[in-house]
């Protein structure tokens, strides 16, 4: 189930919902009714996995710092203990002080409290990123790992290239999963209402009748410079954060049918939480308002069919 407007719960955090200055009117009516709702309310249940989720950042300028200190700001009261990574980490050169510049320096207080970040490269990324010791990939284009808390399984891709290889190692690693949730992140989109790019409908195709069979519950994307949130696709949730350094309003195509929530007019990172069957997210802007929430359940499998009456083993 998923559901618009600030959800009930602990209020982690009050303040006014002010526009960014300078940015332009919201990107449609949906965006600018969430900019009303200025209060972070997440369950913040003492042993929930809670976690956050940034892509496109990686540029070393104001935009990424200001958002980089909000989420500062988040982690002091919802003490998210992992961040996942949806590609284009560290534009341009990539030396040692690049990464200094553009990930250790702006995360820094994060870092020092212990949080982990678990990369995906996306197509502005070095493939050599996947040997950095921060971004936990262990030297692999794509990997799984289970998470700290809760029955959850994340699935890391390196969606530039989905070759044959990688598509064989996905379903045997959603197949062989049993967790109760199975969570994708990803680069490219297979649902977004940007211009730019939009929705990626070969990697859809290759890809989709793999998330359905085995029962993904969540996708998580970047590229476009916007934020997202789809309606469910076959039951599966599609969010792209693609604005956590890189913003670029005015590039989407409005009144997609797929398309739930969308704000392209200020830098966005998610901050979800999972406890049992629920997941609960709050998307935050540089200024602290909440510009979308929700609630969404994992997907379930369908249970065995009852034997008829005689078809017992014989």
């Amino acid at each position: 189930m998923l559901a618009g407007g600030v959800l009930a719960g602990a209020c982690l955090v009050a303040a006014e919902a002010t526009p960014v200055p300078g940015a332009p009117a919201p990107a449609n009516a949906d965006a600018a009714a969430a900019q009303a709702d200025a209060v972070l309310t997440l369950p913040n249940a003492k042993d929930s996995l809670k976690f956050a989720v940034l892509g496109d950042f990686g540029t070393g300028d104001k935009r990424q710092y200001a958002l980089a200190r909000q989420m500062a700001e988040v982690h002091a009261r919802f003490p998210f203990e992992m961040v996942v990574l949806v590609g284009d980490n560290i534009y341009g050169s990539d030396r040692p002080q690049d990464y200094k510049k553009k990930f250790e320096d702006p995360y820094k207080p994060l870092l020092d409290a212990g949080v982990k970040f678990y990369g995906a490269l996306g197509n502005h990324d070095a493939r050599e990123q996947r040997f950095y010791k921060l971004f936990n990939m262990e030297g692999k284009h794509y990997y799984d790992f289970k998470a700290p808390k809760e029955n959850v399984r994340f699935f890391a891709l390196e969606s530039t290239y989905m070759e044959p290889e990688q598509q064989a190692w996905l379903e045997k690693a959603l197949s062989s999963s049993r967790e109760d949730w199975k969570i994708v992140f990803q680069h490219h989109p297979l649902y977004s209402s940007g211009k730019t790019h939009g929705s990626d409908e070969r990697l859809r195709a290759a890809m989709e009748p793999l998330l359905i069979k085995y029962g993904v519950s969540l996708v998580l994307t970047g590229h476009d410079h916007l934020y997202e949130r789809s309606k469910p696709q076959h039951g599966i949730t599609h969010f792209v954060a693609g604005s956590g350094g890189k913003l670029r309003p005015g590039d989407f195509r409005p009144n997609q049918p797929f398309s739930a929530r969308l704000v392209d007019t200020t830098n966005v990172f998610v901050v979800m939480e999972v406890k049992g069957d629920s997941l609960t997210f709050n998307s935050i802007a540089t200024d602290g308002s909440v510009v979308d929430s929700g609630e969404l359940s994992r997907i379930k499998p369908a249970p065995a069919p009852t034997p008829a009456a005689g078809d017992g083993a014989r």
